[in-house]
């Protein structure tokens, strides 16, 4: 059975992205610092307590695991956090934990996942954002992060795919989870204005899906109507 690993597995996005997985044959090993609240089990869905921000920490857990698990196939860099407002009010904390989430986190995944996708022609995606994309007024720290994940995947690609291995990047707008419980707003409720992480889980599969030898190296995800509310 191949093997994938996803990050930021306990809810929203990852742990959509890690049932598509099971459903389409994987076995999965989600990483997440809490899996408390994660309601969700299944035999081929292994829970790893990891805090990707710990650089010693992940090292150690993700070369166990890569040892132990078989064939990796597929790495999905799916953690995030988010902090938003002005850029001066932003705290060093703040600043730092979106960098080494975001961005260093999934370059040291990577960096340990690449033997093993090389000798499974296997995959990496990078769920990046649409603020990598465009101007994000009182996030500007966060759409860097994430257009640095983006400028990463797309050169990670030139570098490696004549290995055989595949580097696909993602980018959701606004997703109804709990990234925006503490941010000051959080998209509509209309339908319309907002994606669900099935919508996420969902571009996982067709990137997967595709015949061997086509890449979709990028796919943006919007929602119809755009509209936030205030929280």
């Amino acid at each position: 059975m191949d093997v994938a690993i996803v990050s930021g597995a306990s809810s929203g996005i990852g742990l959509s992205v890690s049932r598509k997985l099971v459903e389409m044959g994987y076995e999965v090993y989600g990483l997440a610092r809490d899996f408390g609240r994660t309601s969700y089990e299944d035999d081929a869905f292994h829970k790893v307590v990891c805090d990707i921000t710990e650089s010693v920490q992940l090292e150690d857990k993700v070369s166990k695991l890569l040892r132990e698990a078989g064939s990796l196939k597929v790495l999905v860099n799916n953690a995030g956090v988010g902090h938003f407002g002005p850029h001066e009010t932003l705290s060093v904390t703040q600043l730092e934990q979106m960098v080494r989430t975001n961005l260093l986190g999934p370059m040291m995944l990577t960096r340990l996942s690449l033997r093993h996708l090389r000798e499974s022609c296997g995959f990496v995606i990078d769920i990046s954002s649409t603020g990598a994309l465009q101007p994000g007024r009182l996030g500007c720290a966060y759409t860097a992060t994430k257009a640095g994940l983006h400028q990463f995947g797309l050169s990670l690609f030139e570098e490696v795919r004549k290995s055989g291995i595949k580097v696909v990047t993602i980018y959701p707008d606004m997703t109804q989870t709990d990234f925006y419980k503490s941010a000051g707003f959080r998209p509509h409720d209309d339908p319309d204005c907002h994606l669900t992480p099935e919508c996420v889980a969902d571009a996982v599969q067709q990137a997967l899906s595709q015949r061997e030898g086509t890449v979709v190296t990028q796919i943006v995800l919007k929602p119809q109507r755009f509209q936030i509310d205030r929280t």
